[in-house]
């Protein structure tokens, strides 16, 4: 029997290597699809290298565009894929685009579907992320949790319980498994940081980024706290345009960076004071680490790592977000603790599970 295993996006990498390393010790055969939504090599290539993955069986090569066009095309060369191979199982991982397309086109050939990260909700629709979640879990087969929540809104949403398989996070497994080398690494210092020193950014979402007038503001609140502490900002290619079009510019203690490998980005994470994000998996890396994270949002579809990590859901307002800030920089924060499975074993219960399903 074979397997179809789904990448796409940068998040999916880490999510998914795990996966892949557990399924060929359970001796299935997996073939790994990229469908190429992230394309850069920052932002795609780098991560095979860094978390040994193989080669790509197939690169769909779709690229950027609308949610619509990226969607469609996904849709296309993926079922392509589909009946050539006829897998009896494919694995998404997730809320890209190419999660939910992937998962479309296998239901739509009656290959079932499994979904890692299954049940996340930010109960907030203007997100197409949560979108993509909704309807991938909708048409899934097995679906795998990676914490509490995620379980009980499947439930709520009438999924059986059968379906639902609480795992763990996959993205702490590669955590886990790559932080002593990231650590020894010690990124922080060609920056000329000691650790604990500097705040690390990353901001990329829409709603935060692509308007002049919230990218002002963003730059506004960074420069306000480069005053205070050192700032190292690794950007996002759609953040950087943003950057482009804004009239103020950024403070001397505020280093950009071009988008960084996984491993050298998990080493500046997890020697930081805090981390200012917009991200959904950096709040879970920051939790299992123990650092500081300021999510600049209105929700957040990780509820666990807010009310037992060290993740604070500030809002988008400049006001609460440095006032979370000063607190974190004057020690005034909480220590929080690892969510339960979260112990690098979440890839070894999802081959375990899908050995019995096949």
């Amino acid at each position: 029997m074979s397997i179809i295993s789904v990448v796409g996006a940068r998040p999916n990498f880490m999510k998914m290597a795990p996966i892949i390393y557990a399924i060929k010790d359970n001796d299935l055969t997996n073939h790994l699809v990229h469908t190429g939504q992230h394309y850069d090599k920052n932002m795609s290539k780098v991560f095979f290298e860094e978390l040994s993955l193989p080669e790509p069986d197939k690169y769909l090569g779709v690229g950027s565009g609308t949610h619509a066009s990226q969607t469609a095309k996904i849709l296309i060369e993926f079922e392509k894929e589909c009946l050539k191979r006829k897998p009896s199982l494919v694995i998404v991982a997730g809320d890209v685009n190419s999660t939910l397309a992937c998962a479309l086109a296998a239901v739509k050939l009656n290959i079932p579907v499994a979904h890692v990260e299954a049940g996340l909700r930010s109960f907030d629709n203007t997100m197409p992320e949560e979108i993509n979640r909704i309807l991938t879990d909708r048409i899934s087969d097995l679906l795998f949790t990676s914490e509490g929540s995620g379980s009980k809104n499947l439930l709520n949403e009438g999924v059986s319980k059968e379906k639902i398989h609480f795992v763990g996070n996959c993205m702490i497994d590669s955590v886990s498994k790559f932080i002593p080398l990231a650590r020894e690494m010690a990124p922080w210092s060609k920056y000329g940081l000691s650790g604990n020193d500097y705040c690390l950014i990353t901001l990329h979402r829409p709603a935060n980024v692509d308007s002049r007038k919230n990218i002002e503001k963003i730059v506004t609140m960074l420069n306000r706290m480069s005053e205070k502490i050192h700032i190292i900002f690794p950007i996002h290619p759609r953040t950087q345009n943003s950057l482009k079009n804004c009239s103020i510019s950024l403070s001397d203690n505020i280093r950009l960076l071009d988008p960084l490998p996984y491993i050298e980005f998990l080493g500046l994470m997890s020697n930081a004071k805090l981390v200012v994000t917009d991200s959904g998996g950096i709040q879970e890396e920051t939790t299992y680490l123990g650092v500081q994270c300021i999510t600049v949002r209105e929700n957040t579809e990780r509820p666990i790592t807010v009310e037992l990590g060290t993740n604070h859901l500030t809002g988008t307002v400049a006001n609460n977000i440095l006032r979370v800030f000063n607190d974190i920089v004057e020690g005034r924060c909480k220590r929080g603790e690892i969510p339960s499975k979260w112990d690098g074993n979440s890839g070894k219960r999802i081959a375990n599970v899908i050995n019995d399903f096949l």
